[in-house]
């Protein structure tokens, strides 16, 4: 019987998340999937250049396990590169640490806490507010995870 997988811990959402090639219509492309936590890796290992055990406490996870993680990554980004597919971003075992909020009315983008409510845009003033961990399904669950962590 297989283990269970241990959730991931990503930093914030992505600010988008799929990614294509110009001037192909997405419904002729493949779509690739590419999971949060496999986002995260990336982000951590090849865009804020940490080695794998730093990347590893920062996602809660085992080096061999971020090893593994970062390998599948970059295979689906050269999949991406080389084959000219869509590339998505989509969940995952995961939790989020921190939420980016953007405005629809002005665009400002902030990062603030997971769980910390806002209802007006510091920029513009406007209520409304797109919530991209809610996009993932993600926010309650966070909040919740946070918490019991408080509480030991």
């Amino acid at each position: 019987m297989a283990r269970i997988k241990k959730q991931r811990i990503v930093d914030s959402p992505p600010l988008f998340s799929a990614y294509k090639p110009a001037g192909i219509m997405r419904s002729e492309l493949r779509q690739l999937p590419l999971a949060l936590d496999e986002y995260e890796a990336i982000r951590l290992a090849d865009y804020q250049g940490m080695d794998h055990a730093e990347a590893a406490v920062e996602m809660e996870i085992s080096r061999s396990t971020f090893s593994r993680l970062i390998e599948e990554a970059r295979k689906k980004m050269a999949q991406f590169l080389i084959e000219g597919r869509e590339l998505y971003i989509e969940g995952g075992n995961i939790h989020f640490r921190g939420n980016v909020i953007r405005c629809r009315i002005c665009g400002h983008m902030f990062n603030i806490k997971i769980g910390t409510v806002v209802s007006n845009c510091p920029e513009c003033g406007s209520p409304e507010l797109l919530n991209l961990a809610g996009g993932f399904g993600h926010g309650l669950c966070c909040v919740n995870r946070i918490n019991s962590k408080e509480k030991v």
